[in-house]
């Protein structure tokens, strides 16, 4: 219950956020962002669900802005497969980022070589099927990476807080860590316009409560867009097309699921 509360409270401000004018917007943000995605392609099962792969549908609500003393970035996804009782049949699936900018907050520069700012985060993922729940406090570096609209590493622990078998979900596990990569490159060719954004993480090794060892895990997706609104309706930024490259080396700590997919990716913002 109190999972879907969070993923419930997450889609309602992402809502408000996006139904704000944009002066009222401008008046509280630095700048600010809401997507819908829609993505479809085979998706692989891990072994201790079951294996397999099916043909999954994830609809995603994803909403990031900067404001005073930092950036938010939250998103929510909806996955569905044709089958009853498979892996994704129905599940929503979400994560909350917090970041906060030292050189925003003393008003000083904390630039020195390639970096351009540093500062602290707190994390947020939930999943509601199996229960889970993982704080992640940390530290992010931003670079300064020519050609990119941003370049960020980011640093966490991983602490689960999930209930556990005894309470309907999926094992409670060991606390570890993560690391994160995650970019945005925009790339201009004539009148077209395209972009390579995304983020690849890397997960440590933890036990679950019955002692078995959970695989450390590489996970990374990568999508294409292409800005299809400016080329058709000379409204750039607003409709998107593409794919969404899905990798993932032990998947979910299953050290014999390996997921490698493209899937179909459409893009609206607002």
């Amino acid at each position: 219950m109190k999972i879907r509360v969070l993923l419930l409270t997450a889609l309602i401000t992402i809502l408000i956020y996006a139904a704000m004018p944009r002066a009222a917007q401008s008046q509280i943000f630095d700048w600010a962002t809401t997507e819908l995605h829609y993505q479809y392609g085979n998706i692989d099962t891990p072994g201790f669900a079951g294996g397999g792969d099916e043909f999954t549908h994830i609809f995603t609500i994803q909403h990031a802005d900067g404001w005073k003393y930092g950036d938010n970035f939250v998103f929510i996804d909806f996955l569905s497969d044709s089958k009853d009782d498979n892996f994704n049949d129905s599940d929503y699936y979400g994560e909350l980022y917090s970041y906060f900018s030292f050189s925003k907050i003393s008003g000083r520069s904390f630039k020195f070589g390639p970096i351009s700012d540093i500062g602290l985060l707190l994390g947020l993922n939930i999943a509601d099927d199996p229960k889970v729940i993982k704080y992640l406090p940390g530290f992010r570096l931003s670079w300064n990476a020519p050609g990119f609209a941003f370049l960020n590493t980011t640093f966490t622990a991983y602490l689960d807080r999930s209930s556990g078998i005894d309470s309907g979900g999926a094992p409670e596990e060991n606390d570890s860590f993560m690391v994160d990569v995650s970019w945005a490159y925009p790339i201009n060719i004539g009148s077209h316009s395209f972009s390579i954004e995304g983020h690849m993480e890397y997960i440590g090794e933890r036990e679950n409560e019955f002692g078995s060892r959970v695989s450390d895990w590489f996970f990374g997706q990568p999508q294409f867009r292409y800005d299809l609104g400016k080329t058709l309706f000379n409204k750039p930024d607003r409709l998107f097309i593409g794919t969404e490259w899905q990798f993932w080396i032990n998947k979910l700590g299953d050290s014999n699921t390996h997921e490698n997919t493209l899937q179909a990716l459409i893009v609206l913002r607002y």
